[in-house]
């Protein structure tokens, strides 16, 4: 930010997300110890620092019962300016799978037959009331405020109403993370109406698309009679809310630095050699039944099928993190998915040629960058993603092969990426085929042509920025500059 914006009395950006991004393990000694991770959130406010101090409520992902445990695990906190929110191991569990992953998540993803349950629902609601009284507690009037995901959307109500009582006054901003459905959809969810109402004591509710914007707008119009004559504006009540479209990136600037190690040249050189003579597909999601993963396994299956040319000469490495492995619906998916995998390799395989390598497991950053260098193609085919930033990323490795990214119609970066990139409808494994085959095939101009459009893209719209804008919309709202 301009120097001109940098008060000496700086102001407080409290960001409030369900997980800190922060691990916390307990050492051989007994004592607990805290590192940062590296995700996007963490890039995108690091950029701020300079201007404005932020701290980072959520729950540290493990359960503290003792006081004095507990206090040593806020002083490993603090120390990267994360304030922890303990929670009992039944009450996390109920808030995060029962109703946050088993109803609202799919809810938001336009799954059908979600079964509501009164108990969880009533965990999501606590856990909602304990974060806003520790958050309220914290806070300095004149703060920023800003609430991260669907985990949360309960906050700026009950953080306002407490914030109003204690006599302080502070900006709130909503960001979702995920797609928000069309209004009819959102009507199945029986709490909707609350949730809504909760979501409109924020300042600013930011989404991804236009397309997620104008389904909320549409829901808050129909389902709650708001005003939504002014463009950008809900008028609820006696409040005036800002809804914009928000687009978050990632740091590009990381991935080259990482692609230059030593390492990682090494790792790249030993890849190139492995699969001279191969088409490299790669595939890069978490194993979660939004990500299409059963529908581009069988799209990959119609390739070689369809084109059996290519067989021997394309091989499709597919990392599938694991992910929610407590939830029978992400099990069952698991299974599924190595059912399928084994038929695939089954049906192609010779003794010199694998078609599928399934990795299910996190791999290392510094491997996953090597992977995304080598590969010819990346292939995302989301049923439903609030933007997927898996595209960015292979983008930000592809300088030297520009590698052709084919995406599906229905993830947000397909929304922005779209003519760089090949797209298609999920469903259809013929057309998945096809996409894969006009990658496979494409002429080295129209290749880089679409690098070129691809990475203009990603370092105009990196997380920092993204960081930025919203916390500069914010500040407006407040009243002044950060």
């Amino acid at each position: 930010m301009p120097a001109s914006k940098q008060a000496p009395t700086k102001r407080e950006i409290i960001l409030v997300s369900n997980r800190l991004p922060l691990s916390v393990k307990r050492a051989p000694d007994g004592s607990y110890q805290s590192s940062l991770s590296s995700g996007g959130l963490v890039t995108a406010v690091s950029g701020l620092t300079k201007s404005t101090s932020f701290r980072w409520f959520g729950w540290p992902g493990i359960e503290v019962k003792d006081p004095a445990e507990r206090e040593e695990v806020k002083r490993s906190l603090a120390a990267h300016d994360a304030v922890p929110i303990f929670l009992e191991s039944e009450l996390a569990h109920e808030h995060y799978n029962g109703f946050s992953n088993s109803i609202l998540w799919p809810t938001l993803h336009y799954q059908s037959g979600v079964i509501f349950k009164d108990a969880p629902w009533t965990a999501y609601k606590k856990v909602n009331e304990l974060i806003a009284d520790q958050v309220s507690d914290a806070a300095n009037d004149g703060d920023l405020v800003w609430v991260h995901d669907y985990h949360l959307m309960l906050l700026p109500k009950l953080l306002r109403e407490r914030l109003a009582q204690k006599g302080k006054a502070c900006a709130i901003g909503f960001s979702l993370h995920t797609p928000f459905p069309a209004s009819d959809f959102w009507r199945t969810l029986p709490v909707g109406k609350e949730i809504l109402e909760a979501m409109l004591s924020s300042d600013i509710i930011g989404f991804h698309t236009d397309e997620y914007k104008h389904n909320f707008t549409e829901s808050c119009a129909t389902v709650l009679g708001a005003e939504t004559k002014i463009p950008g504006k809900i008028q609820y009540k006696d409040r005036l809310v800002t809804v914009d479209k928000f687009v978050v990136g990632i740091d590009p600037q990381k991935f080259t630095d990482t692609l230059q190690k030593e390492e990682v040249q090494n790792r790249i050189r030993e890849l190139d050699e492995r699969y001279k003579d191969q088409k490299v597909i790669i595939g890069v999601d978490r194993l979660d039944y939004i990500k299409g993963l059963t529908q581009k396994l069988k799209g990959f299956d119609a390739f070689l099928d369809e084109h059996p040319h290519w067989r021997g000469k394309a091989v499709l490495i597919q990392v599938a993190v694991p992910s929610r492995e407590e939830v029978k619906e992400y099990q069952d998916l698991e299974s599924e998915i190595s059912t399928i995998v084994g038929k695939i390799n089954g049906k192609y395989a010779t003794p010199d040629y694998t078609p599928l390598i399934y990795m299910h497991r996190s791999v290392p950053f510094t491997e996953l960058t090597a992977l995304y260098s080598i590969s010819d193609v990346c292939l995302l085919a989301s049923t439903r993603d609030g933007m997927n930033l898996v595209a960015f990323e292979y983008v930000a490795c592809q300088a030297k092969r520009h590698g052709v990214l084919v995406i599906s119609q229905f993830a947000g970066a397909a929304v922005f990426m779209g003519k760089g990139s090949i797209t298609f409808h999920p469903a259809n494994p013929n057309e998945i085929s096809e996409a894969i085959h006009k990658a496979v095939t494409m002429n080295d101009e129209e290749r880089k042509e679409n690098y070129e459009r691809l990475r203009e893209f990603i370092y105009n719209n990196t997380s920092a920025k993204w960081g930025e804008t919203f916390i500069e919309q914010l500040s407006a709202r407040a009243g002044g500059a950060a």
